[in-house]
């Protein structure tokens, strides 16, 4: 079933980094209209000088052709010119990778690619996806999220912190492309904080220590995503 790999409400187009932008510009003794010129000259792009700028104020952003353009005529890789990557697009664009060339890579059709690639789902196997982390270099955490795996990532932890963790270290190692020791570790490690805290809780004493108890509980569940990946070292 397709997932989503775009942010909710997110932008679509590539995280532009302009002041990335503008430190390499001026490290290459480059005006905007040096830059401008070496669009058109080299890749047929007409973009003025003053559309350069405004990429640089972060007044505008550059298409997918235009950043992967300027990533040449500043002499750097796409990556350097972008932000933290969000979306299969953003991360194939920072490895300067063409959507049919990724394709190939994780054997999947050119097409049906392109078209996951745009809707922002992903619906590919498993296999595609561990090729997938191969091409892209994607950390786990990140290939989980962009695999749309964190839902269910998140209901596995919850259980584990809850009841027994042992029955569900091979699901979650079989879920993120970690190790099982260390996932084993880290399941562990959240029992033991989420029932120290709920022993602690409720020996705070008072009539509202069953509530406080609860409202600890379910901070801490709420958060055990972020605390799984920091426990693992898999962001």
């Amino acid at each position: 079933m397709p997932v989503t790999t775009h942010p909710t409400g997110g932008p679509s187009g590539p995280p532009f980094d302009a002041a990335a932008a503008r430190r390499l510009r001026e490290a290459l003794g480059m005006t905007h209209a040096h830059v401008a010129y070496g669009l058109w000259a080299a890749y047929g792009l007409r973009v003025p000088p003053a559309a350069v700028a405004a990429w640089e104020r972060g007044e505008a952003s550059p298409s997918q052709a235009e950043l992967t353009a300027l990533a040449g005529a500043l002499w750097c890789a796409p990556g350097e010119l972008l932000a933290a990557p969000r979306t299969l697009r953003d991360h194939r664009l920072a490895r300067g990778m063409a959507a049919d060339d990724l394709a190939l890579r994780i054997g999947m059709d050119a097409a049906a690619y392109a078209r996951m690639e745009a809707a922002g789902t992903w619906s590919g196997n498993d296999r595609q996806a561990a090729g997938l982390a191969e091409a892209l270099r994607l950390p786990p955490r990140a290939l989980t999220r962009l695999t749309g795996r964190d839902g269910r990532l998140t209901e596995l932890l919850r259980s584990a912190a809850t009841t027994r963790w042992q029955a569900y270290a091979r699901p979650v190692a079989k879920l993120v492309p970690l190790p099982k020791p260390r996932v084993q570790a880290a399941l562990r490690g959240l029992h033991g904080d989420y029932q120290g805290l709920m022993t602690a809780s409720l020996n705070w004493g008072g009539g509202g220590s069953a509530d406080a108890s609860g409202q600890a509980g379910q901070t801490f569940l709420d958060g055990i995503l972020e605390t799984f990946w920091a426990r693992t070292g898999g962001g």
